[in-house]
């Protein structure tokens, strides 16, 4: 009877309008992946039937095919949105269950935790204090609301010419007081161990030329104010160039006044210094120490570290975002929200650092737009609305043939 064959034909059509109107429906959902309702045919399972008088008894819902492919990627700006170039998807923990998602929209919670929409947590390697990532395990990862702890200065890189024509003080050296007493001075910014300022201050003092190999020899006295002593000698050849201390380098004992540890020692590295026939002057000047600093915002790079950046100029890794790859992505459990859970038909997670082997990178400050094509989904609404029409007609058609028996 044809009653049987237009009502699968009828179903069957449904089936795909409404996996249609869905596709339709997430067109602007963040990382949606638009379904294909795929069909199979129905024939009756009889030992008595020939093959070649089998008749169909319609067709049948096979399965909602989700297609995974690509979504376009578009920048917002957002530090905490982030969108998947690949294969992948972010391990989210829903109080300790695992779920995974290709909706890279994130927030911050009050606790500082990096959560989507639904509360869920966003999953992947921590960060130490010191910005050491930790890859043995995932844990949720949060943004910390600490302070940077200072780093107090341990070394000064100081590059500075000194002028060959330069002649030895008018005054008796040493007098931090009077300019007359050295030849040349200059000074830098350090740190102590709480994070506190401490100026150091470099003298130097022209002390003619060593009897036996004619080289120039300059004094340097160095400390913080009102403290400066002799730290060392430099020596320099006929051509300019530093040739004692051998590794360029003196130390400096600084005794902060704020509580800071006692006793701390610089060493200040003199390589790159010069003796030239050209003014007094500094080439390069840095030190490695910083104060506190608080987090102002962050980034995250296309491995997923999460990079935050401080009011002091520093930066420190936070963490690393994960990514979760499957065998058959399409064996994932749909669970709304844009989630999806593991199945035995899927396979178990793959987890690992975006841009590693079958894994896509990540693109901070956008997100991936759903991949529903609206062109195609239009035209395979006419589609289906033609195949309910039709097999409508199919039922129809029966009903006139029956009522054409009922008539004889």
């Amino acid at each position: 009877m044809g009653y049987q064959q237009g009502l699968s034909g009828l179903a069957a059509s449904s089936n795909d309008l409404d996996v249609i109107g869905n596709n339709i429906a997430n067109a602007n959902t963040v990382g949606f992946k638009e379904s294909n309702a795929q069909f199979q045919d129905v024939y009756a399972n009889t030992l008595a039937s020939s093959v070649n008088t089998q008749i169909g008894l319609g067709t049948s819902l096979a399965e909602v095919q989700q297609d995974f492919s690509q979504g376009t990627i578009t920048t917002t700006g957002q530090a905490l949105d982030v969108a998947i170039n690949g294969n992948g998807f972010f391990q989210m923990s829903n109080n300790g269950s695992l779920t995974y998602s290709r909706n890279g929209v994130f927030q911050l919670d009050p606790n500082g935790d990096i959560v989507n929409g639904q509360g869920l947590q966003l999953m992947g390697y921590a960060a130490d204090s010191q910005g050491v990532v930790n890859t043995a395990a995932t844990v949720p990862l949060s943004v910390p609301t600490t302070n940077l702890a200072p780093l107090s200065t341990s070394s000064i890189t100081a590059q500075v010419n000194l002028d060959a024509q330069t002649s030895a003080p008018t005054a008796t050296p040493f007098s931090e007081t009077d300019p007359n007493s050295y030849s040349y001075s200059t000074s830098i910014q350090t740190y102590d161990s709480l994070g506190g300022t401490e100026q150091i201050n470099m003298y130097f003092v022209q002390n003619g030329t060593d009897a036996t190999t004619g080289n120039a020899l300059w004094n340097v006295y160095s400390g913080t104010p009102g403290n400066a002593t002799q730290v060392g000698s430099l020596e320099f050849d006929q051509g300019g160039n530093l040739v004692s201390p051998a590794n360029g380098q003196m130390s400096v004992t600084v005794n902060p006044t704020d509580g800071a540890k006692q006793n701390q020692v610089v060493t200040v590295d003199f390589t790159g210094t010069t003796q030239f026939g050209s003014a007094n002057g500094v080439n390069n000047l840095t030190q490695n120490g910083y104060a506190s600093g608080q987090l102002t915002n962050f980034t995250i790079t296309a491995d997923g570290t999460l990079t935050g950046n401080y009011s002091n100029g520093q930066t420190q890794s936070l963490g690393q975002i994960v990514l979760a790859n499957f065998n058959n992505p399409n064996g994932l459990r749909d669970l709304g929200g844009n989630e999806y859970a593991q199945t035995s038909a899927s396979g178990v997670p793959q987890v690992s650092t975006p841009g590693s082997t079958n894994h896509g990178t990540l693109t901070g400050g956008a997100i991936e737009s759903s991949n529903v094509d609206l062109t195609n989904q239009l035209v395979d609404l006419i589609t289906a609305q033609r195949n309910y029409q039709a097999n409508a007609q199919t039922i129809k058609t029966q009903q006139s043939v029956d009522q054409t028996l009922l008539n004889l």
